[in-house]
């Protein structure tokens, strides 16, 4: 099984060059939103850990927001909530797609959480960072003081970068990520 790990700025376009692959996705957002809106012991937890914030289940992405917003403490007490569940679904998943050919990662903390492993093979994706606001600015739950907090708690990008075997860059128009997709898709289904 070749595992593929997706790297990039907040707002590149991870998640949707993710799913161009055509193989499965393991979109780590998406995991943390059922949990927020499914997992009562994590809602207990988190409770616990913030509950100026933490109010009502299921949890709120305001009411995370305003933790973090409030005190950059509450960020890490979230992560070290949070992901571990993260990571068992990781797992589950991995099992489940154990007969795929390719699996592929969206996982914004994937080497910050040390989630890959030396066969992982990581893609960057690289875009412009005025494309990257305007496309930040169209989402629901956008707020600029959150996501300079989130990038303070990730690596560096140009060491995301030197760490990837490919690089796409998303000019954000269809045709030429898929373009780029197959290219890679290519090259690593050669070995």
């Amino acid at each position: 099984m070749i595992k593929i790990g997706i790297l990039g700025d907040i707002g590149s376009g991870k998640s949707f060059i993710a799913k161009q692959f055509g193989y499965p996705v393991f979109d780590a957002d998406n995991e943390v939103r059922k949990i927020y809106r499914k997992d009562k012991k994590c809602f207990i937890k988190l409770n616990k850990a913030i509950p100026k914030h933490i109010l009502s289940f299921p949890i709120k992405k305001k009411e995370i927001a305003k933790a973090i917003l409030s005190n950059k403490k509450n960020l890490k007490k979230i992560i070290n909530i949070v992901h571990p569940l993260v990571r068992l679904k990781m797992n589950k998943f991995v099992k489940k797609k154990k007969n795929r050919k390719i699996i592929i990662f969206d996982i914004p903390l994937l080497l910050e959480n040390k989630l890959n492993r030396k066969d992982y093979i990581l893609v960057y994706i690289e875009a412009n960072k005025a494309k990257i606001i305007k496309n930040l600015i169209k989402r629901k739950n956008y707020n600029s003081k959150i996501i300079k907090i989130l990038k303070k708690s990730q690596l560096s990008l140009n060491y995301k970068k030197k760490k990837s075997k490919f690089i796409i860059n998303n000019n954000f128009t269809k045709q030429s990520v898929k373009k780029n997709v197959s290219l890679i898709k290519k090259k690593i289904l050669k070995k």
